[in-house]
């Protein structure tokens, strides 16, 4: 079974995920919403066939040993591909996404403008957080592009596999994908420091060791860029706390407080013309957050976050009031995606009871010559 007609119709269709699982039919993902490709279910030997036909030696033996493997896969005049292959009830499964080969700017994402500014920072640690498929790929990738265009310097990416590929513009992009560029992720983390980096993307923060990576990256005068799956700053802030011991909390609290710069939060919510458009949450280190972090008060961050608009954070509440305000999503898509679907109501509520007029013609006209 060939894939490549598959893929094709992704690109088409402007696809963003392409599903393979044994019993049922392709389906690929659309704004969010599977499809169906055909009727006809999946057999094993299919899903064997395609596996096959994709994996070299090497990673045929990686997937026989692990049972999963993440690979990037280019098809000439279709496009670039990231494949997660896995096993489910004893059958192969494959989930494609596609990677979009023009690198979107902050603008044309709608994203706030605070991004370019936070990408432009010396040290620190930038964290872009969501669910699957929210767009934290996308908007790293905008930010790094950003910086490539503005500032001489050198980024080093770690990615597993890559996703984006960045020409050099004004800055030196070297790119390492894990298991081509770099044996693993550890050995590639080990070694980022001596290729000399002003900027460190590293595709995705697991576990401890890339963590305690990242923060010493920032710690050493790097701006180090990741993401992490949460579903906002404070859940972001649990994750990380939790990746450690009991014992070395209160030390994870102070690095925290020190190098964190920001995180950047993302939904995609369905727009009122069917295309989704991100709401995004954006804490910000300020002093007053640095203090809250280093005494462990995680649950006093959203309310900092609330009144620290003027250095341009918010919170994903304010920015779903904001989009229904614009006109861009839908009241009952507000309230369903908000952290406070009470507080998002009645803010609602609120700015549609103010007064208005009935309708009378209150011109005031001029006196009469």
């Amino acid at each position: 079974m060939d894939i490549t007609p598959f893929l094709k119709l992704m690109v088409d269709k402007g696809a963003s995920d392409l599903f393979f699982s044994v019993g049922a039919p392709p389906c690929i993902k659309i704004e969010g919403k599977l499809a169906a490709v055909g009727q006809t279910s999946l057999k094993p030997e299919q899903l064997s066939e395609i596996a096959a036909s994709l994996m070299n030696d090497q990673q045929r033996k990686e997937f026989e040993a692990t049972m999963e493997l993440n690979m990037a896969l280019s098809v000439e005049g279709t496009g670039r591909f990231r494949v997660n292959m896995f096993r489910q009830r004893g059958h192969i499964a494959i989930v494609v996404r596609y990677l979009k080969g023009v690198i979107p700017s902050i603008e044309e994402l709608h994203l706030p403008l605070i991004l370019q500014t936070l990408i432009m920072e010396l040290r620190g640690l930038i964290l872009v957080v969501g669910s699957t498929g929210s767009g934290k790929s996308t908007t790293l990738a905008s930010m790094i592009d950003y910086r490539n265009e503005h500032y001489r310097g050198h980024i080093l990416t770690i990615e597993d596999p890559i996703e984006f590929i960045y020409e050099h513009k004004k800055s030196i992009v070297d790119q390492r994908e894990v298991g081509i560029d770099t044996l693993n992720f550890d050995n590639a983390l080990k070694n980022a420091m001596r290729e000399a980096p002003d900027v460190i993307l590293i595709g995705e923060i697991r576990d401890r060791n890339t963590m305690k990576h990242a923060i010493a990256y920032a710690e050493t005068g790097h701006l180090c860029l990741s993401t992490l799956h949460a579903n906002n700053a404070n859940q972001t802030m649990d994750r990380i706390i939790n990746f450690f011991p009991e014992d070395a909390k209160l030390q994870i609290l102070q690095d925290l407080a020190l190098n964190l710069r920001a995180i950047i939060s993302l939904r995609l919510i369905p727009g009122i013309n069917s295309v989704r458009v991100p709401a995004v949450e954006i804490l910000i280190n300020s002093p007053y957050i640095s203090d809250l972090i280093e005494k462990g008060k995680i649950d006093e961050i959203k309310e900092a976050m609330e009144r620290g608009r003027e250095q341009g954070m918010q919170t994903f509440d304010q920015a779903l009031f904001d989009l229904y305000k614009q006109g861009k999503i839908s009241k009952e898509n507000a309230i369903k995606y908000a952290d406070s679907k009470n507080n998002v109501g009645l803010k609602i509520r609120l700015s549609e009871d103010k007064p208005h007029s009935g309708g009378e013609d209150l011109t005031i006209q001029p006196d009469d010559v």
